[in-house]
């Protein structure tokens, strides 16, 4: 089962447990321990600090980079970046040349800070350039990129502004960690030479962020969206509606978000999003260039809005607000005419704010629902979210009714062995794996972890990434029946944004991978010796990671 909880979790600050690790950290650097030899590169006569100047003045491999890129030429030489570079963006004022220059003034921003350099962004010339190149859809679609460096610039060329966000992100990541800083650091800013040509395995590549358990306001999403997009994600799933809370202002019943959300896990006082701070969030997402999907969950799931309109239970009597962390009570009452007008009106409102093509309606843990009346809700709540010109997605458990054509069904087992969804998959419903066992984002990391949960087992690091979504589902599901990979984030213990990153990195980081780089470029091993580099990273931005001693941290 996907949410079977045991109470909220007291938890101690990842920061803090991060602090009292440091031995244990040492330790493991220096090869002792589970994480296994000791970072590559350090020097067996002790001249570590030596070594590690050394290695500042040298530049990071191409293939150093988070997803590995689909293939890499290494060759010639590097290119510096001072105080006369420029960024060459498109000319022009069509759409596609002004996300070009956004794409160039996200880097400069970027950049600006940690090298001191003004980095003028302008179409007339400079030695980093944003090139579109209607040509390379062919090569690497509407989301890769080619990135060429030399001693005399780097071009990132790609076929839309997609691809050219996603190679500023590999840029950035061939820099130094310390590019990542909001001060100004010394150099030198080397780019190795030689060219890179990327695109991504799976079209969907998504992250979810559960916000009905504990209430995250916008600002803490738009800071994980921003995580995210180092990654080249280009799907944030929220999870709007739960029992604990509903996140979302309805007009045309007010009560869901005035009075449902009100409260959340532990009884806290909850929040909601007005439809301008959810329009901003979707907007901030297309800036990095995600597309938002919303949830609202239903039949079960469904406490808050139960609580907030009487007549939505078919005792006509509203239940107490709930802040526990049990599933599988609640129901919208299927017989009855209103709860079709209540779906019809939150589908279109929700609809309407949101320009992605997916609406996703849940679907899971519905246990205090019939089997038919499942059915018969799940047929009536499709034919809305097309009434409305968008494209179903649910929880696995969609397969067990009657999905429409192009529904997606979003896969949450351990087994990938469902006879349902195997089915469902190979007559042409597309998949989206999240399996809990791999990608839940919430799992602890081992007994000891101070947040998260358990039912499906413990999550280290290597556990979530050796896993290939390709192969993953049995009886014959082919490829191409898999859209994407989700990692998502559930909230009952979390409750700030350190905690969410203590939780979501690195595994977010693995799942990116997985769901980008192609079959033969993943491995435990390479993504380990990777993951490494990552880590000064994130100390950087400020990202409290979980330091899973599977992995030689330097």
């Amino acid at each position: 089962m996907r949410r079977h909880r045991p109470g909220t979790t007291p938890h101690r600050s990842p920061r803090s447990l991060a602090r009292l690790g440091v031995a244990l950290l040492l330790t493991v650097a220096a090869g002792v321990g589970a994480g296994g030899a000791a970072p590559a590169g350090t020097p067996a006569d002790g001249t570590g600090a030596d070594a590690a100047r050394a290695r500042a003045a040298e530049p990071a491999a191409l293939d150093s980079v988070i997803p590995a890129p689909a293939a890499v030429a290494p060759g010639g030489s590097p290119y510096e970046i001072t105080a006369d570079t420029g960024i060459r963006v498109p000319p022009g004022s069509s759409a596609a040349a002004g996300a070009a220059r956004e794409a160039g003034e996200y880097l400069a921003g970027v950049l600006r800070p940690s090298t001191g350099f003004e980095l003028p962004v302008g179409s007339e010339s400079g030695d980093v350039e944003l090139r579109l190149s209607a040509g390379l859809k062919k090569a690497v679609g509407t989301e890769g990129y080619e990135l060429a460096s030399g001693a005399d610039g780097v071009v990132i060329s790609a076929a839309a502004p997609a691809g050219l966000f996603h190679g500023v992100q590999t840029l950035r990541q061939l820099l130094p960690p310390a590019v990542e800083a909001g001060t100004a650091q010394d150099g030198p800013w080397l780019v190795a030479g030689g060219r890179i040509t990327d695109e991504p395995r799976f079209a969907y590549r998504s992250a979810m962020l559960d916000v009905a358990r504990h209430f995250f306001t916008v600002e803490q999403v738009k800071r994980y969206i921003d995580q995210l997009a180092l990654y080249k994600y280009n799907t944030l799933h929220l999870h709007l509606t739960d029992d604990q809370g509903w996140r979302l202002a309805i007009d045309s019943w007010p009560n869901l978000a005035e009075y449902g959300g009100s409260t959340q896990v532990g009884g806290g006082p909850g929040g909601y999003y007005t439809k301008d701070q959810y329009r901003d969030i979707v907007a901030y997402a297309a800036s990095r260039h995600m597309t938002v999907v919303p949830e609202v969950d239903m039949p079960g799931h469904t406490n808050a809005a139960l609580a907030s309109y009487a007549e939505l239970n078919c005792d006509g009597v509203a239940p107490p607000l709930y802040t526990g962390t049990s599933v599988g009570f609640s129901s919208l009452c299927v017989p009855k005419e209103v709860t079709y007008d209540f779906v019809d009106d939150v589908l279109r409102e929700l609809a309407e704010l949101t320009p992605g093509k997916y609406l996703h309606i849940g679907g899971d843990e519905a246990h205090s629902t019939p089997h038919e009346e499942y059915v018969a809700f799940m047929d009536r709540a499709q034919e809305v979210v097309g009434k409305y010109g968008k494209t179903v997605v649910g929880w696995h458990q969609l397969t067990g009714a009657n999905p429409v054509d192009g529904a997606v069904a979003q896969y949450w087992g351990t087994s990938g062995g469902e006879q349902e969804v195997i089915d469902a998959a190979k007559a042409g419903t597309p998949l989206v794996l999240s399996p809990a066992n791999r990608t839940y984002l919430d799992m602890k990391y081992h007994e000891g972890t101070p947040l998260g949960l358990s039912w499906a087992g413990y999550v280290e690091v290597r556990q979530s990434y050796d896993w290939d979504p390709g192969t993953y589902m049995k009886g014959g599901v082919p490829e191409s029946a898999i859209l994407g990979v989700e990692a998502p984030l559930w909230s009952e213990t979390l409750s700030t944004s350190d905690q969410i990153e203590f939780m979501a990195f690195p595994r977010a980081a693995g799942a990116a991978e997985l769901g980008w780089s192609p079959a033969e470029k993943l491995g435990w091993e390479g993504y380990r010796d990777r993951l490494v580099a990552q880590g000064p990273r994130w100390e950087e931005m400020g990202i409290d990671f979980y330091r899973s001693t599977q992995v030689p941290w330097q």
